[in-house]
């Protein structure tokens, strides 16, 4: 037997004839690991994968003996392989090879990646180690060995060498650092859809990959909010947050971590919102202004979805008195409503057009964070990022990218909302007249408002085009550098795609803006450092989202900035 089939680990080769006595087709095949524990792979998986993906077998139903007990060549071609002989005669996966229960033994790893598998358990657990060595954790703590199973790695992407080990603090030593102190201000910004329970069951379709146990919300919380407390970010940008758990337990949760916390909920029957959150001891806040992008009288927008916008002081030693505008959303899903999702982003737009200016008439550095539903290259996010879109024999179900063939194929009108939204193409707030004014005198006066309260615009005649006051870059690049390959912001059983960013005002000197940002503003933001994204296939190896360390369908996004002023 052993002498025919020579790719026989050599440690099985070894067993020799004593193996044979105890190979017997009537002998049961008994397990080292508790049942419970043992895997089977599933038939369904994503068309990258040339295997498929593991999922915990039920034993509790009659159990049948695997496929290798048949002919060799079914056993040569399946993806277990033997271990170490024990008394009972068991096949058993190897610890070593796997990290979680739900991820790919690592020898399917290397297959994919084109690396020959000549290993042994030993030299499996050391490549498995200095995998781990290679890149820092979320935390970026200085544990380079996980001891938790499944831990999806992230390692931090830097544009700048004075970065985040650099950050302002009230703990610098030596008065050369005091001084810098003084001229830079750094702080970091998270963007994270945390994934409302009452949605997770609404759409419990998505997660049959999970197991049952992971989506409970008793599991799930401790897991978001130690994320939290390992990113430890300045700001936090949280969409998804259902009412009744902020009230009851992050609110709470996220003040004695320092933060405090502004939340709006949605308009209509689902009971999640967007909360900002920012540490006291780096920013005050100086206002805080809801955006409900539902209106009884505009039959267009009949939805419940909602924005966020505050303005915040940074407390530390600026030269200037600039401030920050940071705003957060979570637009419409639905990939046939283009038209709504875009007379949304332009409410948001008005909104920090009417909470960002400064006295000199210009914008002070703005944070746009949020899950937009909309993919990187499509019209939405070129709008975004570029400042304009002329969305003239647009269909609707392309705006957001989100379908390859959307089935939305009406054309966009022009203009898209009607001119009782009070917005402008120009996606800033149009003065209202008042009605009741009693003389054109009293009339003349309103219109000399200062501009900086409100935003003056004349009466356009209809147009395709729509624009923005702001310059905005992406904090990511959306595809690997090396490879092209996409990154992805959330997994789960349908779809695996970039959903979620941070748009931010790019200084003139911030080398990582993207082209078109860089005659942005006077100051401005720097990005120094973000925590890298990962990619599909990446995510299934620990079988997407969520998983037993990952308790949402979206990654965390996270940034460091420097501001810069005038």
């Amino acid at each position: 037997l052993f002498g025919r089939h020579s790719m026989l680990p050599r440690h099985v080769q070894r067993l020799g004839r004593d193996w044979i006595t105890h190979w017997n087709g009537s002998q049961m095949l008994t397990l080292n690991s508790p049942v419970s524990s043992c895997m089977r792979w599933a038939g369904h998986y994503p068309p990258w994968a040339s295997f498929p993906l593991p999922i915990p077998a039920d034993f509790s139903a009659s159990w049948r003996l695997p496929p290798f007990l048949g002919s060799w060549r079914q056993f040569q071609n399946s993806n277990w392989h033997l271990d170490n002989y024990t008394q009972s005669c068991c096949f058993h996966l190897p610890n070593p090879s796997m990290k979680s229960e739900a991820e790919e033994p690592l020898t399917k790893k290397r297959r994919l990646s084109g690396q020959c598998d000549t290993s042994t358990p030993e030299e499996e657990t050391n490549f498995s180690n200095e995998k781990e060595t290679s890149c820092l954790s979320v935390a970026q703590n200085e544990e380079k060995h996980s001891s938790k199973k499944g831990t999806i790695k992230r390692h931090w992407e830097y544009f700048c060498q004075q970065s985040r080990t650099m950050k302002v603090s009230e703990n610098k030593e030596s008065d050369q650092s005091n001084k810098e102190s003084e001229a830079t201000f750094d702080f970091t910004v998270m963007s994270y859809n945390i994934l409302s329970q009452n949605l997770l069951e609404d759409n419990s379709h998505l997660y049959r990959h999970c197991k049952q146990r992971l989506l409970f919300w008793a599991y799930r919380f401790p897991n978001i909010l130690q994320e939290i407390k390992q990113l430890d970010a300045d700001v936090l940008c949280l969409q998804e947050v259902q009412e009744d758990h902020y009230r009851t337990e992050i609110k709470s949760s996220l003040e004695s971590l320092g933060y405090h916390c502004e939340y709006k909920m949605r308009t209509g029957r689902k009971p999640d919102g967007c909360a900002i959150c920012f540490k006291t001891s780096k920013f005050s806040l100086i206002s805080s202004n809801p955006v409900e992008f539902f209106r009884r009288d505009i039959p267009l927008l009949d939805r419940d979805n909602v924005g966020l916008v505050v303005l915040l002081q940074p407390r530390f030693h600026c030269k200037t008195n600039t401030a920050i505008c940071v705003a957060n959303t979570h637009l419409l899903y639905n990939p046939r409503r283009g038209d709504i999702k875009l007379t949304q982003l332009a409410m948001l737009l008005a909104e920090i057009a009417s909470v960002a200016p400064q006295k000199d008439g210009s914008f002070c550095p703005i944070i746009i964070c949020g899950d937009f539903n909309s993919v990187p290259g499509s019209p939405l996010y070129r709008f975004i990022k570029e400042g304009k879109l002329n969305y003239e024999g647009l269909a609707i179900g392309k705006v957001s990218g989100q379908e390859q063939f959307p089935r939305g194929q009406r054309i966009l009108s022009i203009p898209i909302w009607p001119k009782t939204l009070g917005i402008s193409q120009n996606c800033v707030y149009e003065i209202k007249q008042q009605q009741k004014e009693e003389n054109a005198g009293e009339k003349l006066e309103a219109a000399k408002l200062d501009d900086t309260q409100e935003i003056v615009v004349a009466s356009e005649k209809l147009s395709s085009k729509l624009r923005h006051h702001f310059k905005l870059s992406s904090v990511y690049s959306h595809y690997l550098p090396e490879t092209g390959v996409p990154e992805v912001t959330t997994c789960h059983s349908r779809s695996a795609v970039t959903v979620d960013y941070i748009f931010y005002s790019a200084a003139n000197d911030d080398t990582a803006a993207q082209p078109g940002a860089e005659d942005s503003f006077h100051g401005g933001l720097k990005l120094l450092g973000r925590l890298a994204l990962l990619t599909e296939k990446d995510l299934w190896t620990v079988n997407g989202l969520p998983n037993e360390n990952n308790s949402s369908d979206h990654l965390p996004l996270l940034a460091e900035f420097r501001l810069i002023e005038r």
